[in-house]
């Protein structure tokens, strides 16, 4: 599998998405079909694809951490998931199943795209989702003083703005986890300009002092086989927390994964990151 993710390299696009998702398939679809959500598309806010599914394993023990997940898709596409019974598949409801079975209440959730709408759209739909959790995670086993926020790509860009949208963020959340965002540390590229408008907007709109200055215990990740440029992301937020706060925050390397797998893998057998992951949320939830 790790040959395979080399072998593909540093690229982007469905290509190299089926590519990956035709690897994990057969671990992650069993589950799938195993493990359907407790509920489905729980409207927490007006538009459309603000709907969010939730997964919990089990009925007793109290209230559970909650686990919100924000899928990627470069700010265009993407979707919270299926089912289990073919109803859009399994990459990003996984996120919700992998936390349910680990003792969590898990939710996964869409948001508006760009084209269609703008900055700061995604940051504004993630402090809807948790202002929804706060007040509806218990009716479902879940504790609204404990929830924790999981990004990949564009979703970790939206939690990141998310910090920069509410300074109240540290009340609302415990932590959170981003994986291979972009933070404002490189130029915007044509897509990204999508969501955020021209090249001259970004110093007004990027989310990088908020994710460099903030207090809220995160955990930040890269692949091996990202492209550059997110690599450049990670390690120059890296090098700006180690300026602002005297130390490092948590990190994780992923070596032999690539920009989609690091998310994808997350509940296989490959438990390197989702050890990380688990320790993560354990100290701070």
């Amino acid at each position: 599998m790790t040959d395979t993710i080399a072998e593909l390299g540093t690229r982007l696009g469905p290509d190299v998405v089926g590519a990956v998702r035709a690897l994990y398939a057969p671990e992650q679809e069993p589950r799938a079909a195993a493990l359907a959500p407790v509920a489905s598309d729980f409207a927490y806010g007006p538009h459309p694809r603000n709907r969010l599914d939730l997964y919990r394993e089990g009925e007793s023990g109290g209230l559970r951490p909650v686990l919100l997940f924000v899928h990627g898709g470069g700010f265009l596409v993407g979707d919270k998931g299926g089912d289990g019974n073919g109803n859009g598949g399994w990459a990003n409801a996984h996120l919700g199943r992998w936390a349910a079975v680990n003792g969590m209440l898990g939710a996964v959730m869409n948001y508006r795209l760009a084209p269609d709408e703008t900055w700061p759209a995604g940051a504004e739909d993630v402090a809807a989702a948790v202002e929804w959790l706060q007040e509806h995670a218990a009716e479902h086993g879940g504790d609204p003083e404990r929830i924790v926020l999981l990004g990949t790509s564009a979703g970790s860009v939206h939690i990141a703005g998310f910090l920069k949208l509410r300074s109240d963020h540290a009340g609302m959340v415990r932590a959170a986890v981003l994986l291979s965002g972009l933070y404002g540390f490189t130029p915007l590229d044509e897509r990204d300009m999508l969501y955020y408008g021209p090249q001259d907007a970004y110093a007004g709109r990027m989310p990088r002092k908020a994710v460099v200055e903030t207090a809220l215990p995160l955990l930040l990740a890269c692949a091996e086989f990202d492209p550059p440029r997110f690599q450049a992301e990670w390690a120059g937020l890296l090098q700006a927390r180690l300026d602002r706060h005297g130390r490092l925050p948590r990190a994780h390397y992923a070596s032999g994964h690539n920009h989609y797998s690091m998310a994808m893998h997350i509940g296989t057998a490959d438990r390197r990151l989702s050890d990380e992951i688990l320790t993560f949320i354990s100290a701070h939830s």
